[in-house]
């Protein structure tokens, strides 16, 4: 097992100039273009309890840039284990991964982060009258587009390779292993397209 950076570095060697000087400490015109562009950010977080890996996503443009330093991420409705805000709370690191539908590279923000639940920054999130729950503020400390070879090398925007739903079990079928059969699967199923629809904002 490697155990030191230098025996890491005796097998991958220094990064290129390029790797390094894409590393910026804002998001600068193109970053920025980036951001607009997604839907989708990963937040990865650390607190007492480990760490948290989550995905936030709405309309293209739903990060909102305040300026080259901050950026601004809406909470919506969900599950209330608020993982990620609990970390952010006691431990303000955070780093966001943004993915753009058919573009391979993506973008990765490294910061920290505050949870505002000012009433007028909730309100100018609001979604069909809908406020944002709260808004976490990210200050940006570093920021740099990644490569495109994981994108590529998954195939992830092929149509072809895209699962069928039914190729994996169902979010009823995920509930009721985990309450040893004692779930009614066919039901929540059913009621979910219904259920997400209606609970979004």
């Amino acid at each position: 097992m490697l155990d030191s950076i230098e025996a890491l570095e005796a097998i991958y060697g220094q990064p290129h100039d390029r790797a390094v000087r894409k590393q910026i400490p804002f998001l600068n015109e193109d970053y920025q273009a980036m951001v607009r562009a997604s839907p989708l950010v990963i937040i990865s977080s650390v607190g007492p309890d480990g760490l948290d890996g989550s995905p936030r996503g709405d309309t293209p443009g739903f990060v909102r840039i305040i300026d080259e330093r901050t950026l601004a991420i809406p909470d919506r409705p969900g599950n209330n284990r608020i993982d990620t805000l609990r970390n952010v709370v006691l431990d303000s690191r955070v780093s966001l991964l943004f993915i753009i539908p058919g573009i391979g590279e993506t973008l990765r923000v490294n910061g920290s982060a505050q949870i505002s639940n000012e009433p007028g920054l909730l309100e100018s999130f609001a979604v069909n009258g809908k406020p944002a729950r709260t808004v976490m503020l990210v200050t940006v400390e570093a920021a740099f587009f990644h490569c495109s070879k994981a994108i590529v090398r998954s195939d992830l925007w092929n149509p072809e390779k895209h699962l069928d739903r039914s190729a994996l079990p169902t979010a009823g079928a995920f509930h009721k292993r985990l309450n040893d059969g004692q779930f009614d699967a066919e039901t929540y199923d059913r009621e979910a397209p219904a259920r997400v629809r209606d609970s979004l904002y």
